[in-house]
């Protein structure tokens, strides 16, 4: 009874249409493209970091699962941290040619 789970509605006003259909907003996993088809940019950015440089890969396409594999492959094969948020995998550091080696020759084609 997924659909009529009390505990996704608080804080929602009742209502008395008989035709209401209450939708939580939660958006559907977007199916993830193959490494072929992902178009990737891979930059690198100090702006609002505290003067520390990040190297930031954008545009993914997939799954939040798989953009976190990704990220962790990236961080382990490059030796530091980082994190994956909002579509985005950063990098602590200038590891961009480094970065752009790996995604192609992990199947990433279109990477920049």
């Amino acid at each position: 009874m997924k659909n009529n789970d009390w505990k996704d509605r608080l804080n929602i006003v009742y209502s008395t249409n008989p035709d209401f259909q209450y939708s939580t907003g939660e958006n559907e996993d977007i199916e993830t493209l193959p490494k072929q088809q992902q178009k990737l940019r891979v930059s690198i950015e100090k702006n609002h970091r505290g003067g520390k440089t990040v190297t930031i890969i954008k545009n993914f396409v997939g799954k939040d699962e798989d953009i976190k594999e990704l990220g962790r492959n990236l961080k382990t094969r490059c030796g530091v941290g980082g994190t994956t948020k909002d579509g985005e995998i950063l990098i602590q550091g200038d590891f961009k040619e480094r970065i752009i080696e790996i995604l192609r020759k992990e199947g990433y084609t279109q990477t920049k």
